[in-house]
């Protein structure tokens, strides 16, 4: 029997924004019925503030799933996106008081529906759908794994069932999941360069720079009401867009050289040159 907090119980027994939002601005859905757990977050957005108005769900899964999924409701109603965008899966866990470990992949669904959801608003395609797939019995990708080992500090194989599901079917991922906790926990080099040994596809140098910019590189500029667009990548050319407060700074061609084309260099390519595009 789990261990449940009171507002656990409380979010279980009487979930709040239960239902679906009429002309929703973003939409998320994450997980599956046939994986025993599926999310459909929709919300409203006004898009002169970027506040969201209002946020409803639909959950089929466990106690802690609708917990989860109705404390995230509760979280994001009256937020702006840029403040939405921050929340982690461990805020949502925390403000339930905790959850037991092997339900904290509940906790990471509701992120994920979330992201999903300002993506959709915001008309982008999240770097975590374009993974490759790792555990087959969950749709869990490899890009998914690597944000969960980092970001919740896990050391084996079972902490990856509990934050992602990956693994707790038949098993046959396990080898893999190995290794990708292997290379996440040699070192932050290992985490982050690709093989030298190797070339990589076009594709997949576009799918890393893709992510390190979501990932790593917009999070950075966000805080400081900035942002950053990939235009194009062309060979080892890539183009980006500064926005916000990126655009018409003193300091944005330092930015460009000195941080976003040193952070590609360092953990996709080390030939890639970063040009802004022009108007």
């Amino acid at each position: 029997m789990w261990d449940y907090t009171d507002a656990v119980k409380e979010h279980f027994i009487h979930p709040k924004n239960v239902g679906e939002i009429e002309n929703p601005d973003g939409v998320g859905n994450v997980g599956s019925i046939s994986c025993g757990d599926a999310l459909r977050l929709t919300i409203k957005v006004d898009r002169a503030t970027e506040v969201i108005t209002d946020a409803k769900f639909k959950t089929f899964g466990c106690a802690s799933a609708i917990a989860s999924s109705s404390m995230l409701t509760e979280m994001i109603i009256g937020m702006k996106l840029e403040d939405a965008e921050k929340l982690s899966n461990d805020d949502i866990a925390r403000a339930l008081g905790g959850l037991p470990k092997e339900k904290m992949h509940c906790s990471v669904m509701g992120r994920e529906a979330l992201e999903a959801a300002i993506a959709d608003y915001r008309g982008v395609t999240l770097p975590m759908a374009q993974g490759q797939i790792v555990c087959e019995c969950f749709g869990v990708t490899d890009l998914e794994i690597i944000r969960a080992i980092r970001e919740n500090d896990l050391k084996s194989i079972e902490d990856i069932t509990h934050f992602t599901k990956a693994g707790g079917g038949c098993g046959r991922c396990h080898e893999r999941l190995q290794e990708i906790l292997d290379r996440e926990l040699h070192s932050e080099a290992a985490r982050t360069a690709p093989p030298r040994s190797r070339r990589m596809t076009s594709l997949e140098k576009i799918r890393k720079i893709e992510a390190v910019i979501e990932q790593e590189i917009r999070p950075t500029l966000k805080r400081d009401h900035g942002d950053i667009q990939l235009i194009d990548v062309d060979g080892d050319r890539v183009t980006v867009a500064l926005r916000g407060a990126c655009v018409g700074c003193h300091a944005s061609s330092a930015t460009l050289k000195d941080y976003v084309e040193k952070r590609l260099r360092e953990q996709v390519l080390d030939t890639l040159v970063v040009e802004e595009e022009r108007a």
